[in-house]
């Protein structure tokens, strides 16, 4: 599955940039987040706050900090353009409902397995899913009201 995953992932992003059709439909004056500056402060605080000092563990915090504020650039992105197309808003829906759901299965293995607590991934996922709640909440709203989903100034 993970073999499965990150070859999808890695599809997605090739569709992304190379595809004439997705392309056309990015515009960079108006992606005007600083992705990279995510990069520092994530190694950083992986580096302080880790289970262990190894290249192996720091690395997998690092990843795991960096999933957590890696949907940022395009929920700013959404934000500024306003309008969201159905596709990317169901897309950036469907993102957070799975960590949402990831949520609901660690306090389901909590409370059915040994009620061992993993901080690191406990928090960053629960920040990531923070990230998505204003998103999922005009998202909800839109689809419930039959609109097309369009986010506030």
């Amino acid at each position: 599955m993970k073999l499965v995953f990150i070859g999808i992932s890695i599809s997605i992003v090739w569709y992304m940039r190379y595809h004439k059709v997705v392309k056309q439909t990015y515009s960079k004056d108006q992606d005007t987040f600083r992705h990279y500056f995510l990069l520092l402060p994530c190694f950083l605080l992986a580096v302080v706050v880790h289970r262990a000092f190894t290249v192996t563990e720091v690395l997998w915090t690092f990843s795991l900090y960096l999933e957590a504020v890696a949907i940022l650039p395009q929920l700013v992105l959404l934000q500024s353009s306003r309008n969201i197309d159905n596709l990317t808003g169901n897309y950036v829906f469907l993102l957070g409902a799975y960590r949402a759901l990831y949520l609901v299965n660690w306090v389901y293995r909590f409370f059915t397995e040994n009620h061992q607590v993993r901080w690191i991934p406990w928090l960053s996922g629960l920040v990531q899913t923070a990230l998505y709640a204003d998103f999922f909440y005009y998202y909800i709203k839109s689809w419930k009201n039959n609109e097309k989903l369009q986010l506030p100034a």
